[in-house]
């Protein structure tokens, strides 16, 4: 095998780490993690402590399906130690709780993604389908009920948000408001009829604007402020209507 296919090799091997406490919840997650495509390797965990023996064993995990209650840490504890000792791996928590305070935190600590077990085998191959293409994945009906003073007092919000967000144009106020609902970078160019490739240069200026150098404070930054991303989106929607009409008015006095 030569220097190049090795690499594209390793490009579309894909190891995933499932913890879970549960043996039937893994074997679930395994099928559909199985079912993404050919060259899918599963290793598995059924505490916190096997979790980090196996990230630190296999650092060809590159990504981890995390359960928030599990043996060996308390909640979002354990997430923290992950995201220090590990910061490379992308997370996916896999979780009982459906409250919006804890997919917000769960984003807050840097996970791409998260999915309730509720959700049923179609949702959750979606979801990894997203991820391991370089989106995110969280539920935007729960997210959706968070209330405005959903925090919490280890989640501090980005500091200047008013001044960073009237910094943004309309285009990326709209990108950074889909993308906050959990839309990939395929899904945002798709509902806008513009390429990926414009959608990356649109939420890259948005980040260097916001002083964020990760997708998932920027993910952060639009959950915390979906309802002002989307009012100055629709704004700019209006002035551009009320602009064109009145650019056509002295046209047809004449």
């Amino acid at each position: 095998m030569t220097a190049s296919e090795s690499t594209a090799a390793r490009a579309t091997d894909l190891t995933i780490l499932i913890a879970d406490d549960h043996w039937v919840v893994r074997e679930s997650l395994r099928q559909v993690a199985t079912s993404l495509q050919a060259d899918v390797r599963t290793v598995e965990a059924a505490t916190f402590q096997e979790a980090l023996q196996m990230l630190e064993s296999n650092p060809d995990i590159n990504l981890l399906l995390f359960d928030l209650v599990m043996p060996g840490f308390s909640e979002f504890d354990g997430l923290r130690v992950i995201r220090r000792k590990h910061p490379a791996v992308p997370v996916v928590i896999v979780s009982i709780h459906e409250d919006p305070d804890y997919v917000l935190r769960a984003i807050q600590h840097g996970v791409i993604g998260y999915i309730p077990k509720s959700a049923n085998a179609d949702e959750i191959k979606r979801a990894l389908e997203l991820v391991v293409a370089g989106g995110v994945s969280f539920p935007r009906e729960i997210i959706a009920r968070a209330r405005p003073d959903d925090t919490h007092a280890d989640a501090r919000p980005i500091a200047g948000a008013d001044a960073r967000l009237s910094s943004l144009t309309p285009r990326e106020s709209r990108i950074l408001g889909l993308l906050g609902r959990g839309s990939s970078v395929l899904d945002i160019a798709e509902a806008l009829d513009i390429s990926r490739q414009t959608v990356r240069v649109h939420l890259g200026n948005a980040m260097k604007k916001l002083d964020v150098s990760t997708r998932e404070s920027a993910i952060r930054f639009a959950v915390e402020n979906e309802t002002a991303l989307d009012a100055q989106a629709a704004s700019s929607d209006s002035d551009g209507t009320a602009r064109r009409g009145a650019s056509r008015t002295p046209a047809s006095r004449s």
